[in-house]
């Protein structure tokens, strides 16, 4: 009954995708919307840029396994990026009325940083997209008792959320993210009410966790330990706003409050929810002690489905992973379309010399999706070998937009000595100085990727003043 209720469910995701199609004329429907849609769609949207298999399965794992202050890059960081893009990042260039983020980057800067800082963005999106289909595939494994292998869960996930983001864009990701964002918030809900009944309510959850130290939250006291934090920090937080998902999400409301305000409170609600499994997996531990410890050795991700699987009613289980499904839906559909996107208008036109009709855009952004979702999906499979959580999928996401894109976007946008020159020295600085560190010595005292970060600034100071305006 729970595996046909889920085939049902993605059927009907696929239906949704599919229909949204219907909608798509042009290569700005497919990327912006048209630039219509209201105050919940976005906030729904901007909530489910965050909400997904990191949030249920992955930070859950980590705070058992750890205490509050693995968690500093997500949820601390990924809430604070929305927070701050909405307040300091939204307006200014939802004024610009561009197609992607990246256009940004060669209107300020020039082709050349457009087409580097493209390209960071595309990779970026690897691990990410890649910890949803993970996240998929460990989803399908453990509904069928392990008749679906991970491996075969990661193609299959890849192939259902291909399908609806191929045709569909960002009409797509808005028409099913706002059913899914429904069934989210009332499935999680629910299930935390009926968890709290075994539990004895919320209080002893949270008396156990204080008692096993899992709400430490700050670094010994000691320089790379701090420094180690705040870098965790930065790279969430600062590295994953100069990324195109953000960004279209802000840009797909019909007015500049409404990117905004949808931001900032999409934001909000997430660090909000994202609260919600941290509590259910750690009830595990006073409802079925012995399972939680045996799953901690193995597979920490694993306590929170195990615990719906074994512990709840069916009807609870179609609830759970119905809202599991929805969440890791609605944040792969969106960051699959990003990445394509990004590199069909910011590195992929550019190099060609041949001029696109809006009918040949449009196949080609759809042709780069299904081309990136293989990529992922080839990522995702090597990762598995790797034996790399979901957790360290999406921490090392954003370590090249951190080290790349977010100095030359900041100083873009509100320094006006700001010029090709600095934009090109800070991309050189940054990379010359964080990839010998990461390859080299990635336990280098300070994280390199945070040294990289620095040296960008560098650079964009150093270019920019150095350098004549373009």
């Amino acid at each position: 009954m729970l595996i046909g209720f889920v085939a049902l469910y993605l059927l009907l995701s696929i239906a949704l995708g599919v229909f949204a199609a219907t909608k798509v004329s042009t290569s700005k429907d497919y990327v912006t919307a048209g630039r219509s849609l209201p105050m919940v769609v976005v906030v729904a949207m901007v909530f489910a840029t965050w909400f997904g298999a990191e949030t249920v399965l992955g930070i859950p794992g980590t705070f058992v396994d750890e205490n509050l202050g693995g968690l500093i890059s997500d949820p601390f960081g990924a809430a604070f990026c929305l927070i701050f893009f909405g307040l300091f990042f939204a307006r200014p260039l939802y004024k610009r009325n561009l197609l992607t983020i990246g256009d940004f980057y060669r209107d300020r800067f020039g082709r050349n940083v457009e087409i580097a800082i493209g390209l960071a963005i595309a990779i970026s999106y690897l691990g990410w997209v890649s910890a949803q289909i993970t996240a998929l595939g460990l989803v399908l494994n453990v509904l069928t008792g392990n008749l679906i292998s991970m491996n075969a869960g990661i193609a299959i996930g890849a192939a259902i959320i291909l399908i609806y983001t191929l045709f569909g864009g960002m009409w797509s990701v808005a028409i099913t993210t706002f059913v899914q964002m429904i069934v989210i918030v009332l499935g999680l809900l629910w299930i935390s009410s009926m968890v709290s009944d075994m539990t004895g309510g919320v209080a002893p959850v949270i008396e156990h966790a204080q008692a096993a130290g899992k709400f430490e939250f700050w670094p010994d006291w000691d320089l790379a330990a701090i420094v180690t934090f705040i870098a965790g920090f930065l790279t969430m937080g600062l590295g994953s706003i100069p990324q195109q998902d953000v960004f279209q999400r802000a840009n797909a409301a019909k007015n500049e409050k409404i990117a905004v305000w949808g931001t900032v409170l999409g934001g909000v609600a997430y660090f909000a929810f994202a609260a919600i499994p941290l509590y259910l997996a750690y009830s595990a531990f006073i409802i079925a002690p012995e399972m939680s410890a045996q799953l901690m050795e193995t597979d920490a991700q694993l306590v929170l489905p195990n615990l719906i699987l074994n512990h709840l009613p069916v009807y609870a289980q179609i609830i759970f992973f119905g809202a599991l499904l929805s969440v890791i839906m609605s944040t792969a559909s969106g960051t699959l379309l990003a990445p394509a996107v990004t590199l069909s208008e910011n590195v992929i036109r550019p190099l060609m010399a041949h001029r696109f009709k809006d009918e040949q855009f449009l196949w080609l952004m759809r042709g780069t999706v299904a081309l990136f979702a293989i990529l992922v999906t080839v990522y995702a499979l090597w990762s598995q070998v790797q034996q790399t959580t979901i957790h360290q999928m999406v921490e090392s996401a954003y370590k090249v937009t951190l080290v790349m894109a977010m100095v030359p976007l900041v100083a873009g946008i509100y320094w006006k000595r700001a010029n090709n020159q600095g934009a090109t020295w800070s991309i050189i600085f940054g990379l010359v100085v964080w990839l010998p560190l990461e390859f080299i010595i990635p336990e280098f005292p300070l994280p390199p990727h945070f040294m990289g970060f620095i040296a960008a600034i560098v650079g964009m100071i150093a270019g920019s003043l150095i350098g004549h305006k373009k």
